[in-house]
């Protein structure tokens, strides 16, 4: 893979705003930061990891929300942009050059070109011991946050951003399996040397709590993985009534908010998204306001985008505490435990708003279905969806739970996975062939 590294950092440590481009960190102002000054002084790599937090929450998180959630039927597309008119279309229209799933590409590889450029050069360079462990665990927790996004749309895909242009491709059970391993890393680094509070004040993101979100996708991605014991251990250990999230500011902008209000380019589709709605569900006014508007080209009936995603500087979870029993039902469906199952199930289901710390919601009468596997997972899949909307997941979900895809149906989803951008194939020959759908 030959990648073009985007470097950003904000001037939150020493007055450092990074805004750097191409394989080398140099640019052309002569009084810039060179590239051994910024990867050497430990207020050019602080200022890194600030950047790399801001980049993250910007730039990739919006690709990663906008793109898939039009695919998944989460969002319509409500402007004829041609790129937005193959996205909502799917299947075979949606070309190997679409702008959106190349930037969905490019910018999770530009966060593990940051995290790799931390996570190889803070070893070297004079920091308290605990804010060189914090900024290690935040290169490893948004590495591994960017391979398990790019294992949940792409078959394939390299685990390094290579500057040589022939990275190897891996599996998506591989990517997976890389993200646990750089998320147990996380781990034994702030357990070993907790953080600083220079890295705590300074370095992390306002309201982002690194512990909680680090354990709370060792148990996404240990579900994905399949490994079900792991999955209900690292659920177990996220803080029930914690909240971790992405923050803006007038300068650095909720990106949905932006996609959605601003840029007029994506709506809120109704229901969520989903036809298995549930009459009573108080998470589909916690999400949309309703309306009576549809959306352009393709008229599908649009509602007004509510939630986390209501104004330029409200705040995204990184996780949702919601999605830790979900986690542990699935889980313990897989794992033969069906009454553990509708147990974590009735957590969600029966929650109501005042005892989310989000004010999510769902206030529903505890789970009457039938207690077989099959009916589980169909429940849990519409939890998931109502829970976790907007999260960036449901592509996976609907893989992994069985729901009806491309070529048969297009109604939940339109692709399976995304196809490789054009530009990637042109500059790797280890680009595998494209998914047919």
């Amino acid at each position: 893979m030959k990648k073009k590294l985007h470097f950003i950092g904000i001037a939150a440590v020493a007055g450092l705003l990074l805004s750097l481009s191409g394989c080398s960190l140099n640019i052309n102002d002569p009084n810039a930061a060179t590239n051994q000054q910024v990867l050497t002084n430990p207020n050019g790599i602080m200022a890194l990891a600030v950047g790399l937090q801001q980049y993250y929450s910007t730039s990739a998180l919006g690709s990663i929300i906008l793109t898939t959630g039009v695919t998944t039927r989460e969002l319509a597309i409500n402007n004829t942009l041609e790129n937005l008119v193959e996205l909502e279309a799917g299947e075979s229209s949606l070309l190997n050059n679409n702008a959106n799933v190349t930037a969905l590409w490019s910018d999770l590889y530009e966060v593990i070109g940051m995290c790799d450029q931390i996570i190889s050069n803070a070893p070297n360079v004079t920091l308290d011991p605990g804010t060189r462990s914090g900024m290690m665990a935040e290169a490893y927790l948004f590495k591994a946050m960017a391979l398990g996004n790019l294992a949940q749309d792409f078959q394939e895909a390299p685990i390094d951003a290579d500057p040589s242009g022939h990275a190897k491709f891996v599996s998506q059970s591989a990517l997976f399996v890389e993200a646990i391993s750089l998320l147990d890393s996380a781990s034994q680094a702030i357990t070993a040397t907790p953080p600083s509070s220079q890295f705590n004040s300074q370095v992390l993101g306002s309201g982002f709590n690194l512990p909680n979100t680090i354990q709370a996708y060792l148990a996404r991605y240990d579900l994905f993985a399949g490994r079900y014991q792991d999955a209900i251990n690292a659920a177990n250990a996220v803080n029930p009534k914690a909240t971790s999230v992405f923050s803006y500011s007038s300068l650095s902008q909720n990106p949905i908010y932006q996609g959605v209000f601003i840029q007029a380019r994506y709506a809120a589709r109704d229901s969520l998204g989903t036809p298995l709605v549930e009459s009573g569900d108080q998470r589909l006014s916690f999400y949309l306001k309703p309306d009576s508007a549809f959306s352009k080209p393709n008229h599908y009936p649009i509602d007004i985008l509510a939630g986390f995603f209501g104004n330029a500087t409200q705040p995204i979870p990184a996780y949702v505490p919601g999605e830790m029993p979900l986690i542990k039902a699935e889980a313990y469906v897989e794992l033969g435990d069906l009454a553990d199952a509708v147990t974590q199930i009735n957590i969600v289901r029966t929650e109501t708003p005042s005892q989310d710390p989000f004010g999510i919601g769902a206030s529903l009468p505890a789970y009457s279905g039938p207690v077989t596997t099959g009916a589980l997972l169909n429940e849990i899949y519409y939890q998931r969806c109502a829970e976790l909307y907007l999260e960036g997941m449901r592509l996976e979900d609907s893989r992994r739970l069985g729901r009806p895809g491309p070529p048969t149906s297009t109604l939940e989803r339109n692709r399976n996975y995304y196809p490789y951008p054009l530009q990637e194939r042109i500059n790797n020959p280890n680009t595998p062939a494209d998914p047919a759908d």
